[in-house]
């Protein structure tokens, strides 16, 4: 059975039938081609999957896609501005070697996001909270951590320097 869902993705809304049993990930990979997206254990554990709904992190790999109607979707392809520059938290993943072998970066570029939308002052612990549900095989968790730290520096400088 199919059902017809309409969700924003990346700021374009979007129509599409989905079968009852897909998941958002199978949704995103397999029928839109989007493939940012990673699945790396396909039960919720290693994060390689997140993506935001309505401003929420979210295990694509454990969110069913029917569920997505109505919503708002951020995915991984969504970040990078339409003349290639890269959002302050991808550069930042960049500068500060937060991006080892990138299986994960995806994730972790997701769950930083969602956090630093929702606590733009997030200190070391929150982040690390944020991100413990995402795995890195790499074992670049200090990295990671420090890419995160700058990219809400960084965000904090840009979102200051609009307010003068």
């Amino acid at each position: 059975m199919t059902t017809p869902i309409s969700f924003i993705l990346n700021g374009d809304e979007l129509f599409h039938e989905v079968k009852d049993h897909w998941t958002l990930l199978h949704l995103l990979r397999e029928e839109m081609g989007l493939i940012g997206t990673k699945e790396g254990c396909g039960n919720g554990e290693c994060g390689a999957c997140t993506v935001i709904v309505d401003g929420l992190a979210v295990n694509a790999c454990l969110y069913l896609a029917v569920d997505l109607d109505g919503k708002r979707l951020e995915t991984i392809e969504g970040l990078a501005g339409s003349d290639g520059t890269l959002h302050p938290i991808q550069q930042s993943f960049v500068d500060e070697g937060g991006i080892q072998c990138g299986f994960c970066s995806p994730g972790m570029i997701m769950s930083s996001k969602a956090l630093l939308d929702q606590n733009p002052t997030a200190g070391h612990e929150d982040i690390k909270h944020a991100l413990a549900g995402n795995i890195c095989r790499c074992t670049g968790y200090v990295q990671i951590l420090e890419s995160v730290e700058a990219a809400r520096d960084r965000l904090s400088e840009q979102a200051g320097g609009r307010n003068e």
